[in-house]
């Protein structure tokens, strides 16, 4: 016989701890929207304090699921992707990004001296 996913357990206790309060609260002849809201109230405290072991469950359920497609990585392939790392920068090349923006210094030095001939500092339009 197949065993019941804890998840499945889990839910339907919740709906139990919910459900048997609202219908207590609604035979007492509470209005039905305060009902509902007293029987949630109760329903997450009862819930916290009793149904810790199947939210145990549950939530180390999940975790197997999540994390059981992972392989542990073996040294080859980290030391097969630190070489594929250290080849494409050296295909890149040292001047790369180089030439792609100008540093900050040389940025500062062309406002400063637009700064002192009067006019917009560089890439602003006067």
């Amino acid at each position: 016989m197949k065993r019941i996913p804890s998840w499945l357990t889990y839910t339907v206790l919740r709906l139990v701890v919910f459900v048997v309060p609202l219908v207590v609260l609604l035979v007492i002849g509470i209005v039905w929207w305060a009902a509902v809201i007293a029987a949630a109230l109760i329903g997450l405290c009862l819930s916290y304090i009793l149904l810790s072991k199947p939210r145990n469950a549950v939530s180390s359920d999940l975790y197997a699921a999540r994390h059981r497609d992972k392989p542990a990585p073996s040294p080859d392939d980290e030391e097969d992707a630190a070489i594929d790392a250290a080849g494409s920068q050296v295909a890149a090349g040292p001047s790369a990004g180089a030439e792609a923006a100008p540093s900050t210094a040389a940025r500062s030095d062309a406002a400063r001296s637009d700064a002192d001939q009067g006019g917009a500092p560089s890439g602003q339009k006067a």
